[in-house]
């Protein structure tokens, strides 16, 4: 199904590198030393599934249009595994990157619980806790990523008691005889990105704290031929990690976190970076020629997860089908229709996030509604008839924690600093400043901004209600509570006044919204825009050669 854009919308893609298809990769990097001695090692790579056990629709850009098809599914991905192993027996190895067990209806019912028996079921060989494990409490992390039957590594992640790891800070596999190191990270931000009473009892410590003496280890000591950082802390942060001198020794960062589909490894100073999208909906392929413990060449593949092309194996999709049982009649339950594509991978604003900040709005009757810039949902897309259901499923999908809403106050001017940290947490230059999603989401204001000027000048206007902002008003907002902030802190907000928590959920809210309005047609109003960037912002990644499509 075809979305028409404008084509002025994809005008920057010039600006930050032109994209090349997993053929174009194949023949440029084909291995000129295939002779003996040369043995090929596959590593499959998944990430920020995000709980989308089954197919759904993905968006794709295509000659300038948004285009939505079917994609993803886990049984989906097993197929690949099985097809992949059985053309290199022996030699291929298969990684997740976290963020797997929260993001949808059947994890946030589960607590996580369903996922045990499906990775159980499936080839992977280990696993890495992503930034969102942590959602349902740090002792239910434990017991699901447990249940896994799998091994999962990380490297900064200690039991606050005891001051102990909590996993193994690295795998080492010998495939072919080869010898293959990886060592994983999880983001050390994770109390501040998520609610900081999910991470309670665990301590996240820096990358640095011990990254050379395991690199040293596993090179000096282990002898590994191949190092592999598997880390969860976004592209930006990952990029910078690969022209640091710290990590030399590291032939390849498998990153996670950002959900970026990147189909031609980025060759940074010391390391090169891949990141294999998310939802299920893409598998990273990198195949590697080795020869005497170097590598003499190399191919890389996004595999796009076609249920058409790669049909469900049978033994995971049954047990996939099991674990949703239970919840199939509530997720499935129909709250409203929308006559507009809801879908959520614009940088600065999303429809699918005027929606949910207008309801929050409508709800509360506060001058101003915020929300999140989540990065989660699987797009929803109107059939012929003109709609498409929003599903008690759906709501889970693009709001993945269901908080009771909290208002507070503020004034203009703590408004307008608060907006320029966000823009900050977006648009630094420096990679190590940059931390969660998309620029914030809101209703009841508009804002203009410049995302690459300095920081604090960024903003460059911003109206309420149609009036330019007040340094002086007291404004009125509306966001999620976020448990175990300080009562003052909105949306990571400080100094809110008057901060009350009231007696409805934000799903409540969208629930009764949808009810009301029956049929929505949300759309990207200008509500946010960046005055120096063309729209739509797709990446956060100027100056590299890369694109999201």
């Amino acid at each position: 199904m075809l979305h028409r854009i404008n084509k002025k919308l994809l005008a920057f893609l010039p600006l930050v590198g032109l994209g090349v298809t997993s053929c174009q990769t194949a023949n440029q990097e084909e291995s000129q030393a295939k002779g003996d001695g040369v043995e090929t090692i596959t590593i499959l790579q998944t990430a920020d599934i995000h709980g989308q056990l089954l197919p759904h629709q993905e968006m794709f850009i295509e000659n300038e249009e948004f285009v939505f098809k079917e994609r993803g599914g886990v049984a989906n991905i097993q197929t690949i595994f099985k097809q992949v192993k059985a053309e290199n027996p022996g030699g291929t190895v298969i990684v997740d990157g976290g963020d797997l067990i929260q993001g949808s209806a059947v994890a946030a019912l589960s607590e996580g619980e369903v996922f045990g028996p499906v990775i159980k079921a499936m080839d992977y060989d280990f696993l890495i806790p992503g930034n969102w494990e942590v959602i349902f409490g740090s002792q239910k992390m434990r017991h699901v990523l447990a249940s896994y039957g799998k091994p999962v590594i990380c490297a900064n992640i200690y039991d606050e008691s005891s001051a102990e790891m909590l996993y193994p800070p690295y795998i080492v596999k010998e495939v072919k005889g080869v010898k293959l190191g990886f060592i994983s990270y999880n983001d050390p931000e994770v109390p501040i990105r998520q609610n900081p009473v999910f991470s309670k009892g665990l301590v996240f410590k820096k990358i640095e704290d011990n990254l050379q003496p395991l690199i040293r280890e596993l090179k000096e000591e282990q002898k590994v031929d191949l190092l592999f950082l598997v880390t969860h802390l976004g592209i930006s942060k990952q990029i910078y990690l690969a022209d640091q001198e710290e990590i030399k020794g590291v032939d390849f960062i498998l990153g996670n976190d950002t959900h970026e589909r990147i189909r031609k490894p980025l060759k940074q100073t010391y390391a090169q970076v891949v990141e294999p999208g998310a939802f299920a909906s893409f598998v990273g392929r990198l195949d590697l020629d080795v020869k005497d413990g170097k590598i003499v060449g190399q191919r890389y593949e996004l595999i796009d997860v076609d249920p058409a092309k790669y049909p469900a194996d049978p033994s995971v999709q049954k047990v996939v089908d099991e674990q949703m049982a239970p919840y199939k009649e509530q997720m499935e339950r129909v709250l409203g229709y929308t006559s507009e594509p809801l879908y959520r991978y614009l940088v600065v604003e999303n429809a699918l996030d005027n929606m949910i900040t207008d309801a929050v709005r409508w709800k509360t009757g506060a001058d101003i509604a915020i929300s999140n810039g989540f990065r989660f949902g699987t797009p929803i897309i109107p059939d012929e008839s003109g709609k498409a259901p929003i599903t008690y499923s759906d709501v889970w999908n693009m709001l993945p924690v269901n908080e009771n809403v909290k208002t507070g106050k503020a004034t203009g001017q703590q408004i307008q600093e608060w907006m320029e940290q966000e823009l900050h947490n977006v648009f630094a230059e420096k990679p190590l400043e940059r931390f969660g999603g998309w620029v914030i989401r809101f209703s009841g204001m508009k804002m203009t901004f410049n995302a690459n000027a300095p920081k604090g000048e960024r903003v460059q206007s911003i109206t309420v209600g149609g009036q330019p902002l007040d340094p002086n008003k007291v404004y009125t907002l509306a966001a999620c509570r976020r448990s175990g902030e300080p009562d003052h802190v909105l949306c990571r907000m400080p100094n809110a006044k008057d901060p009350k928590v009231l007696d409805y959920t934000v799903h409540d809210v969208i629930e009764e919204y949808l009810k009301v309005k029956g049929t929505v047609a949300p759309q990207v109003d200008g509500r946010a825009k960046a005055l120096d960037l063309d729209s739509p912002v797709l990446s956060q990644l100027p100056n590299v050669n890369y694109i999201f499509r």
